[in-house]
Order: C-alpha cells, then sequence, then structure tokens
C-alpha cells in the first residue's frame, strides 16, 4: 500500500558525440599514464641494456646485490667480478646495476 509503482523513464536517445565525450577522461588518462610512468621506463630499460652490452675488462661496476669489483672476463650472460684481491664472482650481467669507471682504450702507438 505505501510503495508507489516505479516507471522506468525514456532514455534521451544518447548520440555519437555524447558517447565520445564518456570515454575522454579516460582516454587522457592512459596519455598521461605512458607520458609519465610507462616511457621513462622504457627509456631507463633501454639505458641500461646499452650499459651492460658495453662492459668490457677492466671497468669497476656494482651489482644489485651491493658488490663493487672489477671486470676482468666478459663472457655472452656473465662477467666475473674481481671483489678482493684474488677473490672472482661470476654475475648475471643483467644484475650489474652500475658501472663506476668505465676504462678508455689505450691509444694506438704511432
Amino acid at each position: 500500500m505505501f510503495v508507489s509503482p516505479a516507471y522506468a523513464q525514456a532514455a534521451g536517445g544518447a548520440g555519437g558525440a555524447a558517447a565520445i565525450t564518456q570515454f575522454i577522461p579516460l582516454i587522457l588518462i592512459f596519455v598521461i599514464m605512458y607520458f609519465l610512468i610507462l616511457r621513462p621506463q622504457q627509456k631507463r630499460m633501454k639505458e641500461h641494456k646499452n650499459m651492460v652490452a658495453a662492459l668490457k675488462r677492466g671497468d669497476q661496476v656494482i651489482t644489485q646485490g651491493g658488490l663493487i669489483g672489477k671486470v676482468t672476463d666478459v663472457k655472452e650472460g656473465e662477467v666475473t667480478v674481481e671483489i678482493a684481491q684474488g677473490v672472482k664472482v661470476r654475475v648475471v650481467r643483467a644484475t650489474i646495476s652500475q658501472v663506476l669507471n668505465a676504462t678508455t682504450p689505450a691509444a694506438a702507438n704511432s
């Protein structure tokens, strides 16, 4: 008795322009996420890949585990790092986080 019947209201017939305006905020969020998060991360990954590819014997490096040492041997997927006099450790190339000072190639004798 106290409940009145509910009737559905007729939709106003949303046009194409109204549908696009509803998606504009969502599109803007994706664009902002790309420029603030994805693009810088891709840039850092590219720089790290180039740094690891340029490793050579004599470079002083820091690993992700915090070990500091000098590269003594470079192989396909790993490098040998000397962390102390006579103490050598094999390390996966991708775990090198930073090159402290890269060695410069010796000048050719004229």
